[in-house]
């Protein structure tokens, strides 16, 4: 028999929530502050190390909003995304390029997969690396967490090696690629399909001037498409094995990556307004910055440290490897 919720337990529920929901407002709104006065420093980068920083000393009144506002945001987050996507726009990349995309992504995720391995990292690290750096930074960690029980201190690793090497892939690109004779298309390109975040894309593509970023920004968000097929088999995968042992199994599909495949369909239709567009951009950053201050306030910095060369190393050879899979992928393909 269902309890209909009352006014009394809605009241309760809503003030044992508040306090975290005010840290998560309060850390969002610092992000979004830093990042107005540091522009190439990303709000979830900010949020997701100060959320490491202040959760050692939050009280433990917060942790049931935080913990509340984490899952709610990135999974709102994920559905909002789908409008920054046009299925007009992939098409216009051509099939050359498109299949440049989803051998990248899928050559990158599994290699990456398959170095932590070899490097003894944790499995939970090594699928947040390999979901960040194949797809799209932190808001793909955030997502694929949703769907998994990894550890939160892998979270914030992941994210934090996303703005490592994606932030040193803003000065090497542009160099490597003028290195190398590439003209602005080309150049843009490498960087949708090699650079982490979508803000570390247009950073790593601007010194080849507007037709590089335009040809970079349509490639990367062509890589976002993909977010949504790899959670959902990472879901099926954890679902299976779930049922095999506890009995616990997770939706094939989550509602939230179904979200996301229906407002792409609505971009494409060419109905939302430019304004309702931009506002959506925002409105997902909001959502992520204050999902990652929650996964962030949730870390200890002492396993976090443990796990710091490992990691480290791991960051560094799949960045390696996503540039000379994408580098690959262009050129057998033709596309550039």
């Amino acid at each position: 028999m269902t309890t209909l919720a009352t006014p009394s337990t809605i009241a309760t529920r809503l003030r044992a929530l508040l306090p975290g929901l005010a840290a998560a407002a309060l850390g969002t709104a610092i992000a979004f502050g830093v990042n107005t006065i540091l522009v190439a420093v990303s709000a979830l980068t900010v949020a997701v190390v100060l959320g490491v920083l202040v959760g050692q000393f939050l009280p433990e009144i917060t942790r049931e909003g935080l913990m509340w506002t984490t899952k709610k945001s990135l999974r709102a987050g994920v559905v909002v995304l789908g409008l920054q996507l046009s299925l007009a726009e992939i098409a216009g990349l051509g099939a050359g390029t498109v299949i440049a995309v989803v051998a990248t992504v899928l050559l990158a995720f599994f290699g990456t997969m398959g170095l932590g391995r070899l490097l003894g990292v944790s499995r939970g690290l090594a699928l947040m690396v390999a979901t960040g750096f194949s797809i799209c930074g932190a808001s793909a960690i955030a997502a694929m967490d949703s769907v998994t029980e990894t550890e939160k201190e892998d979270v914030a690793t992941g994210v934090t090696l996303v703005t490592l090497y994606g932030s040193a892939a803003i000065a090497l690109v542009p160099l490597i690629g003028t290195a190398l004779g590439m003209s602005p298309e080309h150049l843009g390109a490498w960087a949708g399909l090699s650079v982490h975040e979508v803000a570390q894309v247009v950073a790593a593509a601007s010194p080849a001037g507007a037709a590089a970023v335009a040809v970079a920004v349509v490639v990367k968000l062509t890589r976002v498409v993909l977010l949504a097929p790899m959670v959902a088999g990472v879901s099926i995968v954890g679902r299976r094995r779930r049922g095999i042992t506890t009995g616990k199994r997770p939706p094939i599909v989550p509602l939230f990556v179904v979200g996301f495949l229906a407002m792409m369909a609505l971009r494409t239709t060419g109905t939302v307004p430019v304004v309702v567009l931009s506002a959506a951009q925002i409105l997902a950053t909001l959502l992520f910055a204050a999902a990652l201050f929650g996964l962030g306030s949730a870390v200890r910095l002492g396993s976090l440290l443990r796990t710091g060369r490992r990691g480290l190393a791991l960051g560094a050879l799949s960045t390696v490897l996503v540039a000379l899979v994408a580098l690959g992928a262009l050129t057998v393909t033709g596309t550039v």
